[in-house]
């Protein structure tokens, strides 16, 4: 079973509209979800026939529009209930693809409902071991009233159950957290930099691998993703896509990778077709209006056009 941790969710809402004119009044389509990172995760893997379950903190009406959204979706979820009220995304996507998003901060997180949110994970993850494609997935910005090094705690709760992590976050809680050894750091070229101030995304790459990560994939949008590890460097590039709306195209390579560790990543020989595999759906997911949902025609057919070539 594949857990996803979203400590940050947010009801998502989309509008589509054919150009964003400021100053105008616009008639836009209109599409609210749970989202979140980590939710975006789960609903990729659902979809995909995975068995998952998105574990997140919630409060206030729209938490409680995230959890009747999920249910209705069929998404396996687990809820931490919380005091403060949960935040709200909105994104307004134009014909052209191009997508500006409005982020509200979110609630904080308290001590005891930290506590609780540890606990709850531990529980599942307990379960997870019994199947052999246990994994954890850790994603999004950490939420006010948690320390920077809250994923680092997580990365090594799950070890203790000797279940893999994968973890996308940025900035000090990413470094954070490269101690604690997680199996997959994803990092955008943007992050990667900010992350180590360097400015050369091969050498900050680098860095987080030298500092603990045993993997880092980083994504570089339409140049693809490129995977460091100890083995070695692999890059797949995804077909040229038009239009559409890229939030959440790098959730669904997360969920790529995660069923790459999932089944059992670890040698040279897997990276390539996993990480050809985590181009193909995010440049699906690009193609639908919605993170979380992926085109499933283009999704084989990408797939069957995609390798990934191995750096000298």
């Amino acid at each position: 079973m594949i857990v996803t941790l979203t400590l940050n969710p947010a009801l998502d809402i989309t509008y589509t509209v054919p150009a964003l004119l400021p100053g105008t009044t616009h008639r836009p389509h209109v599409h609210a979800q749970a989202g979140g990172k980590g939710v975006n995760v789960a609903r990729t893997l659902h979809a995909l026939g995975r068995e998952t379950v998105a574990v997140l903190p919630l409060g206030g009406f729209d938490g409680e529009a995230i959890r009747a959204e999920l249910e209705a979706s069929g998404v396996p979820h687990h809820v931490i209930p919380i005091a403060g009220a949960t935040r709200r995304t909105v994104t307004v996507v134009e014909e052209s693809g191009l997508a500006t998003g409005f982020n509200e901060a979110g609630p904080e997180i308290g001590a005891d409902e930290w506590a609780e949110i540890c606990a709850a994970v531990a529980s599942l993850l307990e379960t997870a071991v019994l199947d052999d494609a246990a994994v954890l997935v850790l994603s999004g910005k950490l939420p006010q009233g948690l320390a920077e090094d809250a994923y680092a705690s997580l990365v090594e709760l799950a070890d203790g159950f000797g279940v893999p992590t994968i973890l996308d976050t940025e900035g000090a809680p990413l470094l954070a957290a490269l101690s604690a050894g997680p199996a997959i750091v994803k990092p955008n070229a943007h992050e990667l930099l900010d992350a180590t101030g360097l400015t050369d995304p091969v050498a900050a790459a680098a860095e987080l691998l030298k500092r603990g990560a045993r993997a880092v994939v980083s994504s570089h949008g339409p140049d693809g993703l490129t995977a460091l590890t100890a083995e070695g460097t692999w890059t797949a590039r995804p077909p040229r896509v038009d239009g559409g709306n890229p939030t959440g195209a790098g959730d669904a390579s997360v969920a790529a990778l995660a069923v790459g560790l999932a089944e059992g990543l670890g040698d040279g020989n897997a990276w390539p077709e996993v990480l050809a595999d985590a181009a193909a759906l995010s440049a699906a997911t690009v193609l639908t209006a919605r993170a979380g949902v992926f085109d499933a025609d283009a999704y084989r057919r990408f797939r069957s056009e995609i390798s990934a070539q191995r750096s000298a």
